[in-house]
C-alpha cells in the first residue's frame, strides 16, 4: 500500500516554500516537489527590491534563503518533474517522474511563463536589461533615468510602460500592428504621457550590448527600415502562459487559462489548492505568491481536519 502524505506542494516557488513552511510547522506530512531549482521564477532575476525585509538582494539568495528556513522546520524536497495530478476517490494521485505519489490534499504552485519574443539576444541578456515584470525591476539602479523597450500591443505592455516612466528618460512602445489591443482609456493615457513614444508597423529584431543591454534594434514592418535605438532595458508584455495543464481532472479557469480560487486558494475541485501565478491574481509578485502559499497551507490543514467549508467556485464541480 502507498504512502498517502497529508500535502504535496506541486513547485517549490516562494509560493511553494512559504505553502510547504507552514504545512511543515503544522506537523502535518507533506512534501514540495520541484523539477528545477528551488526559487522558481526569481532565479531568473538579478535583485530583488521589493521584498519586505530586504532592500536589495541576490535573488538566487532570496530563493537559498527561502529553501533553506523551508528545510530548518522539516519541510521535504524533492528534486522530481510533476506531470499529473488527478484526483483519486477522497484524495488524489500525482504522477512523478519518480513514480506516483498519493495526497489528501495538493497545493499547486506551477507558476507561469511569460511568452518569449524569440528575438535575437533576448535569452542571452535576460535578467542583464530584458526583462518581463515592470514592476519587478523597472526601479532598479540600471534603469534609472535611462531609454527603456517595451515590446507589446494590450493592456499588459501600455500599463507597465506607463509605470515604467515614472523611472525611464523615454519608454518606446514597440507594436506589430497599427493599432493597439488596449482599452481606449489607456490608450488615451500613454499618448498623454510625454515619456511615450509609440513605434507602430514594428518589431523588435535584436538585442545587444557589452556586459548589459545597450541598444535594441527595431525593424519597420512596412518600409523594412531597421533602426538602433540606445536602451538600457527591454520588457516584454506578449503574453503569460499559467502552468495549469497538469490538472487532468476538470478545473474552473479563466479565459486566458489562469485557475480559478476562492479567498482559501480553494479551486472548483474540492482537496486542490492554487496560489501564485498560476491563479488568477491581479498582479505577479514575490509577495502574493508568499501570501497565497500561506493561506492555502494553513486552508489545506482544516480541508484535512474537516473544518473548511466546499469552495462556492466549485459549486456543483468536482
Amino acid at each position: 500500500m502507498r504512502d498517502v502524505f497529508d500535502i504535496i506542494v506541486v513547485g517549490a516557488g516562494p509560493g511553494g516554500l512559504a505553502a510547504g513552511l507552514y504545512a511543515a510547522r503544522a506537523k502535518l506530512k507533506a512534501v514540495i516537489l520541484e523539477k528545477e531549482l528551488p526559487g522558481g521564477q526569481i532565479n531568473k532575476t538579478g535583485f530583488v527590491e521589493d521584498y519586505p525585509g530586504f532592500s536589495s538582494i541576490d535573488a538566487h539568495k532570496l530563493s537559498e534563503k527561502m529553501l533553506s528556513h523551508a528545510k530548518e522546520f522539516g519541510a521535504e524536497i524533492r528534486s522530481t518533474n510533476a506531470t499529473a495530478v488527478r484526483k483519486k476517490g477522497e484524495g488524489f494521485e500525482v504522477e512523478t517522474s519518480d513514480g506516483i505519489l498519493m495526497s489528501k490534499t495538493i497545493i499547486l504552485a506551477t507558476g507561469g511563463s511569460p511568452n518569449r519574443l524569440g528575438c535575437k539576444g533576448e535569452n542571452e541578456y535576460c535578467t542583464k536589461g530584458v526583462s518581463y515584470c515592470a514592476i519587478c525591476d523597472g526601479p532598479l539602479p540600471i534603469f534609472r533615468n535611462k531609454p527603456m523597450v517595451v515590446v507589446g500591443g494590450g493592456d499588459a505592455a501600455l500599463e507597465e510602460g506607463l509605470y515604467l516612466t515614472k523611472h525611464a528618460s523615454k519608454v518606446y512602445l514597440v507594436h506589430r500592428r497599427d493599432q493597439f489591443r488596449a482599452s481606449p482609456i489607456i490608450q488615451d493615457r500613454a499618448r498623454q504621457n510625454p515619456k511615450m513614444e509609440f513605434v507602430l508597423n514594428s518589431v523588435l529584431e535584436e538585442v545587444g550590448g557589452h556586459d548589459l543591454v545597450e541598444w535594441a534594434k527595431v525593424k519597420n514592418l512596412k518600409s523594412g527600415l531597421v533602426t538602433t535605438i540606445p536602451v538600457s532595458g527591454v520588457f516584454i508584455y506578449i503574453g503569460f502562459t499559467p502552468n495549469s495543464a497538469v490538472v487532468k481532472d476538470p478545473l474552473k479557469k479563466d479565459e486566458l487559462g489562469y485557475i480559478l480560487t476562492d479567498q482559501n486558494m480553494h479551486t472548483s475541485i474540492q482537496g486542490l489548492f492554487a496560489i501564485g501565478d498560476v491563479r488568477q491574481q491581479l498582479t505577479k509578485q514575490i509577495t502574493n505568491a508568499v501570501g497565497d502559499g500561506t493561506t492555502a497551507a494553513v486552508a489545506a490543514e482544516k480541508y484535512i481536519h474537516g473544518s473548511l467549508k466546499n469552495s462556492p467556485i466549485g459549486a456543483g464541480l468536482r
